[in-house]
């Protein structure tokens, strides 16, 4: 008897590996800000909250001398303080003043514009609804540029919520980290209430979370589970367990680190995908491509939708600094120090 071979069944278990993914330029920009001010300065560097929310990022900076705190009276005074990538409100700058705080703002130049704009509309008396998620450091601090004018909308359910001084003068803009179909999703349901609500200059939510967004969105419908390389506390990575799991995904985890993988994940599994946060440094990536080889997932293809070339320079007050020590603001970027991916044989 003679078989027809239709669609073969796919035994090979693989990986799909999404590309572009991990560090971001506003993310390198902060940590490289912390390493070279541990460089030139020595430590101890103080940093107000985390640098960028990445457990091993902050666990290696803590062991090289940065000391991490919750606000400016846990720094002596006199002494160094580097704000994180998140942004800080003009109520922490003041503070940090009055301890006579010698700073450097590591703030993400994404979330700069952000606030730039919160400034400029609460000067023109509007409505600013922020798009976030309350108690985020990003939030905290954009809200704190305008507190009278500023309110936070979590999600498309909080809009019934919404009330404004005058429907005409309302203007929308965002958390630069959020899923971008929810916060269109919010925009749209604010828009049907506040018709005349103006939009902001140009898209909030920065190239990289939709970046890592879109190509988790093309990988996700092959995928029987999708791990995410992230923090807890990285609301990018933590969306993008989200995005893949509605983009088709049959199941999709978030881990610090390989080690956190379950192995009931596995059962059934034949193409996993893989991606990180905006704050992950690729070498917590590859640690996950080489325990999954280790069970058989050995074939790891890269899905690539966009490649980034972004670069910012470091923080105006690194850069005197390293000036007046003679050295230079030149620097790898991070993307450009990826290793391959892994490709067991």
């Amino acid at each position: 008897m003679t078989v027809t071979a239709t669609t073969p069944l796919q035994t090979t278990r693989r990986v799909l590996l999404a590309a572009p993914r991990g560090y971001c330029a506003g993310v390198d920009r902060a940590v490289v800000a912390v390493e070279k001010a541990l460089e030139t300065y020595g430590a101890p560097v103080y940093v107000r909250k985390e640098i960028v929310h990445n457990k091993h990022v902050v666990e290696t900076l803590r062991e090289r001398g940065a000391i991490f705190v919750n606000e400016t009276d846990e720094v002596p005074e006199g002494a160094r303080l580097v704000f994180s990538a998140h942004g800080v409100s003009p109520a922490v700058r003041a503070s940090a003043a009055e301890r006579n705080l010698d700073t450097i703002d590591a703030t993400c130049p994404l979330v700069t514009k952000v606030h730039k704009e919160a400034v400029r509309f609460a000067k023109d008396d509007y409505d600013i609804l922020l798009i976030g998620h309350d108690g985020h450091e990003e939030v905290e601090g954009t809200a704190g540029e305008a507190p009278d004018h500023v309110q936070v909308v979590n999600s498309p359910d909080e809009v019934d919520k919404v009330v404004v001084r005058d429907p005409d003068k309302v203007v929308w803009i965002s958390q630069t980290t959020l899923s971008v179909d929810e916060t269109m999703e919010t925009v749209r349901r604010l828009r049907e209430k506040f018709p005349e609500m103006q939009d902001p200059p140009s898209d909030d939510i920065c190239y990289a979370t939709q970046n890592r967004q879109v190509a988790v969105k093309k990988l996700a419908p092959e995928c029987d589970l999708v791990v995410v390389v992230g923090s807890a506390n990285s609301s990018n990575s933590v969306r993008l367990v989200e995005v893949a799991l509605q983009a088709g995904a049959r199941s999709a985890y978030r881990v610090d680190r390989a080690s956190e993988i379950d192995e009931a994940w596995l059962d059934g599994v034949t193409t996993v995908g893989v991606t990180s946060g905006a704050s992950v440094p690729e070498i917590l990536v590859q640690d996950v491509i080489r325990h999954l080889a280790e069970r058989g997932y050995g074939d790891v293809e890269e899905v690539r939708t966009a490649t980034e070339d972004l670069m910012f320079s470091l923080p105006r007050e690194l850069r005197a600094g390293l000036k007046a020590a003679g050295q230079g603001d030149e620097r790898p970027r991070r993307e450009n120090r990826r290793t391959l991916p892994v490709q067991p044989v």
